[in-house]
C-alpha cells in the first residue's frame, strides 16, 4: 500500500485529558526520571503487580526482569541523554489511559505507548512498550 500522506492518525487530545496528559507526561520516560526513584522498592510503587512489556527488540519481557534491569542500570552513574515530543493520552476506561509519544536517545528513535491507571490517587504503570523507528 502506497503511503499518501494520510496515513498518520490524528493523534490530538481530548481538551478534558489535558491534565492527565500533562501529569503523564511528567512521568515519562519511565523509568528514565530519577525524581521518581531508582530503588527497587520505588520502581515497584510505580508498576502494578501484573505489569509487562514488549522491548524494541519485540521481546516480552516481565515485570522481575524489567524491575531488576532497571535497578541495576541506576547503581552506576550514567548518562542518559534523551527528549520526548508527540504525547497523546487516550481515556481506554475508568481512571486507565494509554500514553502515546516519541522518544529520541542519541540516534535512536522509538515510539512508546505505556497504559497508566490511577489506583488510589497513585500512578501505576501497566503496560509498556517501545518500538523503534525504521530509517
Amino acid at each position: 500500500m502506497k503511503d499518501d500522506g494520510t496515513s498518520e492518525p490524528d493523534l490530538a487530545t481530548e481538551p478534558r485529558l489535558l491534565g492527565v496528559l500533562e501529569e503523564l507526561r511528567a512521568r515519562e520516560p519511565i523509568f528514565h526520571r530519577p525524581e521518581l526513584g531508582t530503588t527497587r522498592a520505588e520502581l515497584e510503587a510505580q508498576t502494578g503487580a501484573d505489569f509487562w512489556e514488549v522491548g524494541a527488540s519485540g521481546r516480552r519481557y516481565g515485570r522481575a526482569f524489567v524491575l531488576a534491569t532497571v535497578e541495576d542500570r541506576w547503581s552506576c552513574p550514567h548518562d542518559d541523554p534523551w527528549e520526548t515530543s508527540e504525547f497523546h493520552c487516550r481515556e481506554l476506561g475508568e481512571s486507565t489511559y494509554a500514553l502515546t509519544y516519541t522518544l529520541r536517545q542519541r540516534e535512536r528513535v522509538t515510539r512508546r505507548l505505556t497504559i497508566w491507571r490511577k489506583v488510589d490517587g497513585a500512578w501505576k504503570i501497566l503496560f509498556h512498550q517501545g518500538t523503534v523507528v525504521a530509517g
